[in-house]
């Protein structure tokens, strides 16, 4: 009888990200926020928003909700994204 041994271990490089560039001040800037539609988070962005304009002068607040709360931001959400200086992502139940 042979015995075969398997290495679960996978042997590919992964590639190296670096973080986006921190920002000196929310002041004057975008942000996002992408809620996954649970019913949880309509409160919680509510008041992230009022924070972000209050204490941290933001310019503008976007609210985008997911249409599949399990499934990635679409396509469209994305896209949009990338002209937010800063993007916050929630869920809740």
């Amino acid at each position: 009888m042979m015995i075969r041994v398997l290495n679960p271990t996978n042997e590919s490089v992964v590639a190296t990200l670096n973080p986006a560039p921190r920002l000196v001040s929310l002041e004057g800037k975008t942000v996002g926020l992408i809620s996954n539609g649970k019913e949880g988070t309509a409160g919680f962005f509510a008041h992230v928003d009022r924070l972000l304009r209050e204490r941290y002068q933001v310019a503008e607040v976007i609210l985008r909700t997911k249409s599949n709360y399990s499934a990635p931001a679409e396509d469209e959400i994305i896209d949009e994204a990338k002209n937010w200086d800063l993007a916050i992502s929630g869920l809740g139940d």
